[in-house]
């Protein structure tokens, strides 16, 4: 039986046991989008088809670095609760081949009872059912860039993270010099995504040394976030497998401009008809893509720590470097947030540009689909379309976004919006521990600090 035609509890097990396995491997993502998992055995996986599973709820509870919250706010799991294990289920339909492991098979897990509303996964889950209460299916696509490095993990430690060796060198966008003389391992990356289903849509190398895009295809949007959450994690494994690092990092040197996670989404009804496309308005832009994008729009301040997650991702969002500064949109425009992409029934979509590399793709999802949604339920208009160049443009003040995470924390917090789409508990938790992540920062002294101050000031 093929991995990818396992679609329900009755099939993985047929799969596992046709197989003879003795052990599969389960993971879960965590507030990060990090994936965390084990190998479970056939016994245990096969009871916990029908009943779930306990995770250690610490997934939750602690940041990248698998250092704790101890922040006020976070009052899911912590200490006060002993970190006991947290209601799981095994996704059935996520069931992969893992290409270095023959035989082995993955499957994605997400929490339930009360660790589900914070769960990633299962936040944007809960999009999608509102989405579908108003009569929409949602199409999307996400692309990353990411930089690829000569580098080993033991390496750049050695190297303290200085004087990383790039793959390639120089600047050189859409090289077919590089592809062809690289062609291995481009070959090997698009081969990863056809076995794993997060097929590649486009690969070609981005500018900056060493630094690739990759576009993976359009599907549904629970879908696609799998698809984008395992091509990350699996990209950084066939790299680490060649003795190669690739970094998701928003911006990783002054040098280069910021890596993003672009989304691409759009609308269906119950018949598949798209509800974006209406060939006789200008640009093709019917009256519900129009509002969709002034809900991306206006709520795009307060949402932004969700697409925005990291204290690094603050440092991509400045002008000149291919990633917006305002919530503004336009038409084929990629110096605005938001580029509505005109075409056909087919192709018509709004790209959320804000989005960076390194976000957790459930709640950049979220957040993009959500704040959409919104627009179309309250009729809104987006603000003036933007022409030329938005950078050298005054926006309106309603349109500035937070400059530091901990403020796009806040705002996170004080939306009415966001607690309506999102629960309360997801927001509180999330708005912590991004100000957790904050914290962390500013107990460090940077090279920039130290170069600048130590003996000058």
């Amino acid at each position: 039986m093929d991995a990818r035609a396992v679609q329900s509890v009755a099939d993985a097990r047929r799969i596992v046991e046709e197989r003879q396995l003795t052990h599969v491997k389960v993971a879960v993502f965590d507030m990060d989008g990090v994936m965390r998992g084990k190998y479970m055995s056939r016994a245990k996986f096969l009871s916990a088809l029908d009943k779930g599973f306990g995770f250690c709820d610490v997934v939750l509870g602690w940041d990248s670095n698998d250092q704790l919250y101890e922040k006020p706010g976070v009052a899911y799991t912590g200490w006060h609760t002993g970190y006991p294990d947290a209601e799981v289920r095994i996704v059935p339909e996520s069931c992969r081949e893992l290409p270095y492991e023959p035989g082995m098979l993955l499957f994605l897990a997400e929490f339930t009872g009360d660790a589900a509303a914070i769960c990633p996964r299962r936040t944007l889950a809960r999009v999608i059912e509102r989405a579908a209460g108003m009569g929409f299916s949602v199409n999307a696509a996400l692309e990353y860039e990411f930089f690829l490095f000569e580098e080993t993990p033991d390496s750049v430690r050695a190297k303290g993270y200085r004087d990383l060796q790039p793959a390639t060198p120089g600047f050189f966008g859409y090289s077919m010099l590089r592809n062809s003389v690289h062609a291995d391992w481009y070959q090997e990356l698009l081969a990863l995504g056809e076995s794993m289903d997060f097929p590649i849509e486009g690969l070609h190398t981005e500018t900056g040394p060493g630094v690739l895009e990759a576009a993976i295809a359009v599907d549904d949007v629970s879908a696609a976030a799998d698809k984008a959450a395992l091509f990350k994690t699996f990209c950084k494994v066939w790299a680490q497998r060649r003795d190669m690092m690739a970094t998701f990092m928003a911006k990783w040197s002054n040098d280069y401009p910021g890596q993003s996670g672009h989304i691409h989404l759009s609308l269906v009804d119950t018949e598949q008809n798209s509800v974006f496309y209406d060939a006789s308005a200008e640009h093709g832009i019917s009256d519900l893509q129009r509002y969709f994008v002034a809900g991306q729009q206006r709520l795009m301040p307060a949402f932004l720590a969700m697409i925005a997650q990291t204290v690094n991702a603050y440092s991509r969002l400045i002008p000149g470097y291919w990633a917006p500064t305002h919530a503004t949109w336009g038409i084929e425009n990629r110096t605005t947030a938001l580029r509505v992409i005109p075409g056909s029934a087919a192709s018509q979509r709004v790209e959320h540009r804000l989005a960076s590399a390194d976000a957790n793709p459930y709640l950049a999802l979220a957040a993009a689909l959500a704040s959409g949604l919104h627009g179309i339920e309250h009729r809104l208009e987006p603000l003036p379309v933007v022409t030329g160049n938005a950078y050298e443009q005054e926006h309106p003040k309603e349109l500035v976004l937070p400059a530091t995470l901990s403020a796009a924390a806040d705002r996170l917090r004080q939306s009415s919006e966001a607690r309506s789409w999102f629960g309360d508990a997801l927001v509180d938790h999330f708005a912590a521990t991004r100000e957790w992540e904050e914290q962390q920062f500013r107990g460090h002294i940077t090279d920039w600090e130290m170069q600048r101050y130590f003996e000058i000031i």
